[in-house]
């Protein structure tokens, strides 16, 4: 903010303009001044959070234009959420229905006579089973799994496949502790293979639900992304409506500052003159434009350019200032910055020198055209009467 306000302050109050009404004007521009930093400031803000939103996004790479095209088909936010909602509880739902499927198949296991070692927990101390608990990493039994399908405080089993690995687990640990020829291991092994045979039957619905659901969490995502797509497109598009209000607000201070400008003195033509050559091709293009802005019959573009400084509305005059001031600026700070680099960089320089001179020899010789021009048409103007 303060780059932008010290060409701006310096241009109220370093003698350039003069306002009138004893400074009742320029307390008014300089408020007006304020609100704009104000406004740019918040939306310097919007800015970073859009930014940072889209780096949560690493997958967001569809154009805003895009996106911006689908607005109208793309749900709303909170549409999304309601749908989410909705999609969990049917999901839910359906879980609970082959829950109760499976329930089936294990009342039919616990019920087999050879089910009743594995119902309740194993009995460790009781039946001096001091090694159980280094053998067994974690004991299972029908009444903690019949227990955990059960709860409702949020800890039970959250699919089928769950019960499953339990189940499992109940008759690997008796086959695990007890030796193959033990009643208790072919029991267990026994009941283990029935277990997987119904298991089986139930296998392609609970594979089916697992594909649904991952089918519309891959759609739910997808649309959820796109949302969150077109709100910020959305965003960027007002921030990109608000930023060009500020434009506008800014040219009509410029041109305030501008039509409210002293007449410039001659040292200050002559001075901006021979800025005028120090600037860069692409900055003298520009510079040239200005001039054609306020006289249309001037050619920016021609081979030869013939500048008439002393020709000029003081309102382009100052325009030019203004610029040429702000472009070097910003020439000083990208000379100081690439000096850095410039021991490093001598061979390669060294070996393009033939082409860079023939580019500087070309812009050197379009702005001695101009200087020429300026000093010539300068001369004219200044040139006294001989006695």
């Amino acid at each position: 903010m303060e780059q932008m306000e010290a060409p701006i302050l310096d241009a109220i109050y370093g003698g350039a303009v003069n306002f009138t009404d004893n400074g009742a004007e320029a307390e008014s521009f300089k408020h007006r001044v304020d609100e704009i930093f104000v406004k740019v400031d918040k939306l310097e803000q919007r800015v970073n959070e859009i930014e940072q939103s889209s780096k949560k996004q690493p997958n967001a790479c569809k154009s805003s234009s895009t996106v911006k095209d689908k607005d109208k088909h793309i749900p709303s936010m909170k549409k999304q959420q309601q749908d989410a909602a909705c999609r969990e509880a049917a999901s839910a739902k359906r879980m609970q229905e082959l829950m109760r499927h499976f329930g089936t198949i294990l009342r039919q296991i616990t019920q087999h006579k050879w089910a009743w070692p594995f119902l309740q927990p194993v009995d460790v101390e009781g039946l001096g089973l001091h090694d159980y608990y280094k053998v067994i990493d974690k004991p299972m039994d029908f009444s903690t799994i019949k227990n955990q399908m059960e709860a409702k405080d949020g800890t039970g089993y959250k699919n089928v496949r769950e019960i499953c690995a339990d189940v499992r687990l109940v008759f690997k640990n008796a086959m695990k502790y007890n030796d193959e020829r033990s009643d208790v291991h072919v029991m267990a092994k026994t009941l283990l293979a029935k277990f997987e045979e119904k298991w089986l039957q139930l296998l392609p619905k609970v594979t089916e639900e697992e594909k649904r659901l991952e089918e519309e969490e891959a759609e739910a995502q997808l649309k959820m992304q796109l949302a969150e797509e077109a709100a910020r497109a959305k965003m960027a598009r007002d921030l990109s409506n608000e930023l060009y209000e500020v434009d506008m607000h800014l040219e009509e201070l410029r041109e305030m500052v501008v039509q409210k400008c002293r007449k410039m003195s001659t040292e200050e033509k002559r001075k901006l003159g021979v800025a005028l050559t120090r600037l860069s091709p692409e900055d003298l293009s520009m510079a040239l434009d200005i001039v054609a802005q306020n006289n249309p019959g001037f050619q920016a573009t021609a081979d030869e350019v013939d500048l008439d400084i002393d020709a000029q509305t003081e309102s382009t005059l100052w325009r030019l200032k203004f610029f040429v001031k702000d472009a070097l600026e910003a020439q000083g700070k990208s000379s100081a910055s690439m000096g850095v680099n410039t021991h490093t960089n001598t061979n390669n320089h060294n070996s393009g020198n033939k082409t860079n001179n023939n580019l500087t020899n070309a812009t050197n010789k379009r702005k001695r055209e101009i200087s020429d021009a300026i000093v010539k048409t300068a001369k004219k103007k200044n040139k006294k009467p001989s006695p």
